[in-house]
């Protein structure tokens, strides 16, 4: 049994052990202890999972132009400011990978922001989820480089301007490029781990008020996290698409 079930992971494990097996033996994964196999941070990244869909559905149904409630009002700023970010970091065809923007924002946002929620925590604490997180990343700025330029005018990117050092810079931009993943699985989760800890200390040690401030912090590194994740990858996908001039 791990340690420090959730009792939300405690309920998936106790009816739904099945199904967890069954998902990890489609990835020829075995759980250590199959009786248990599901983690807390997989279980907190479905709940958020849920929570996003549930509340875009609602979203959707109620949007109007004529009288926009006041969740469509912080949409359409939050939708405003991505789209002026990525119009600044990426270029005039930063709207084209908005969608992606979006999601990675909304999804890192909704997991650092539950652990605020007691008897939650937050999935981005656990190695495991910031690293998924960032091999996406990876992968779709690759891939969005290699649809806008080609291969070959891809490949050029990683080469340099100057064709004396080309193959050195490759090199090092190969090298560069697969740290990226690293570090932003390191950023995200140091933050967020330490963040954690220390208002779990303080909740444990002092009366509610301290631990109050402490949270508010916590509450400002996780949308601050969400947005560096977000920049970053914008930066990424901008460099990726860009032409050569």
């Amino acid at each position: 049994m791990q340690e420090h079930e959730l009792w939300l992971t405690a309920l998936f494990n106790n009816y739904l052990a099945g199904v967890g097996n069954a998902l990890l033996g489609l990835v020829h994964v075995t759980a250590k202890d199959p009786a248990r196999p599901w983690a807390n941070f997989i279980v907190m990244e479905i709940l958020v999972t849920v929570v996003l869909l549930v509340l875009f559905g609602l979203l959707r149904g109620r949007l109007s132009v004529d009288r926009p409630g006041k969740l469509q009002h912080v949409m359409e700023a939050i939708y405003n400011f991505l789209h002026n970010q990525s119009e600044e970091t990426v270029g005039h065809h930063g709207h084209k990978y908005l969608a992606f923007f979006g999601t990675l924002f909304f999804f890192i946002l909704f997991m650092n922001l539950i652990g605020i929620i007691p008897t939650f925590e937050s999935p981005t604490m656990v190695p495991a989820v910031p690293a998924g997180c960032a091999l996406a990343v990876f992968v779709y700025y690759n891939i969005m480089g290699l649809k806008e330029n080609g291969l070959l005018k891809y490949m050029k990117h990683f080469a340099g301007p100057m064709p004396a050092i080309s193959p050195l810079m490759f090199v090092i931009e190969i090298i560069s490029h697969l740290a990226r993943p690293l570090s932003l699985t390191i950023r995200l989760f140091a933050n967020m781990f330490a963040g954690e800890q220390v208002t779990l200390v303080f909740l444990s040690l002092v009366p509610l008020v301290v631990p109050a401030a402490f949270m508010g912090l916590h509450l400002f590194v996780a949308v601050l996290q969400a947005y560096i994740f977000s920049l970053l990858t914008m930066i990424y996908v901008g460099s990726a698409t860009e032409h050569e001039h």
